[in-house]
């Protein structure tokens, strides 16, 4: 395995471990997620370069625009939960409180 490719396969591990560990506040969870993409984004890309397959030359950019719907999706729950409930703290978030 390359150093390029533990660099992306590491931050994609880091950033599911922030994702596990440090679950307090909803910008962290979200910018965990976020760093998930990207990475993922980046290694997809740099796959693709490096097999020089023009057939899947698609596949990332239709991946980084799922991103950016999940991450707008994630920002305007953090608004909704942040006015209804005051702050963005994931313990004050519950299914079964409506």
């Amino acid at each position: 395995m390359s150093p390029l490719h533990l660099s992306f396969c590491s931050a994609f591990v880091l950033s599911g471990l922030g994702l596990a560990f440090h679950r307090t506040h909803l910008v962290s969870a979200l910018l965990c997620l976020e760093s998930m993409m990207l990475s993922m984004f980046v290694g997809l890309t740099m796959w693709l370069i490096e097999n020089q397959t023009p057939s899947f030359a698609a596949v990332p950019i239709i991946m980084l625009t799922f991103s950016a719907c999940e991450a707008g999706t994630g920002l305007a729950i953090l608004v909704a939960s942040t006015r209804t409930h005051g702050s963005d703290h994931l313990h004050n978030l519950s299914l079964l409180q409506c």
